[in-house]
């Protein structure tokens, strides 16, 4: 019997790098996943079938905040609640400040923060009800790290950590527990996809700066997600835990 045996796990941008290894660790600790991605994510079910059994697939926008509020609730309200919440969807456009548009600073706004707000809140009525919760949120170490070319996304993922730590007080009084985490420079297909043919000068300049001299993967960010929804991590909230290697 895994450890979240009986729960029901909903896991945005289920389908990314850290995405499919979030959704593996919690079929393998027993719970019911339910993969929130983009609709038109293509071979959406049979990338989650290769994963392992039962993994709903569930289409939404998240920058669509007035449909994924009241999907989200029609879901909670099919399932019998969502047991444990994992923010991990983001909206991420790399290049320099002076050529973002406004449209693209509100996007990932809208994406990377006003998303989690809604599903948190949608989420957290069936918590509050069971007086049992957990909320997981994938920051980025972008907010405090030495990162260039990301300003939007960084804003973003800095009001993601504003609602860990607003809403753990809130959420406190129904033990839910609501938790963040860093992920440092997570080996991922979109850092080959930014990155281009600068990617191995990339690699080189993260492990240069890494006390830990081997690239961070996404099990790791996986690890740490499952523990913060375990009994085990029942006295932590309105905690931002880094996994960065030591950057």
């Amino acid at each position: 019997m895994g450890s979240l045996t009986g729960k029901n796990v909903l896991i945005t941008g289920a389908l990314g790098t850290i995405g499919q290894a979030l959704v593996s660790r919690y079929v393998e600790e027993g719970a019911t996943v339910i993969a929130l991605d983009r609709p038109d994510a293509p071979d959406a079910q049979q990338t989650l079938d290769s994963i392992g059994e039962g993994i709903r697939f569930f289409g939404c926008d998240l920058s669509d905040l007035e449909g994924i509020e009241s999907s989200v609730k029609a879901l909670a309200d099919e399932i019998g609640g969502v047991d444990v919440l994992v923010n991990n969807a983001a909206l991420v456009i790399f290049k320099p400040h002076a050529e973002f548009t406004i449209k693209e600073y509100e996007d990932q706004v809208r994406v990377n923060s006003s998303a989690v707000f809604v599903l948190s809140r949608v989420c957290s009525e069936h918590m509050k009800a069971k007086n049992y919760g957990k909320i997981v949120n994938i920051t980025s170490l972008t907010l405090t790290g030495r990162w260039t070319g990301y300003v939007p996304y960084i804003a973003s993922k800095g009001a993601m950590f504003g609602l860990i730590k607003g809403m753990a007080r809130e959420l406190g009084d129904y033990l839910i527990n609501v938790n963040g985490i860093s992920p440092g420079a997570v080996l991922s297909d979109a850092e080959f996809r930014d990155r281009g043919d600068q990617q191995p000068g990339y690699d080189a300049w993260v492990l240069e700066n890494q006390s830990m001299k081997k690239r961070i993967a996404a099990i790791d960010i996986a690890n740490l997600a499952v523990f913060l929804s375990t009994p085990e991590s029942d006295m932590i909230t309105g905690q931002d835990i880094a996994v960065d290697g030591g950057m």
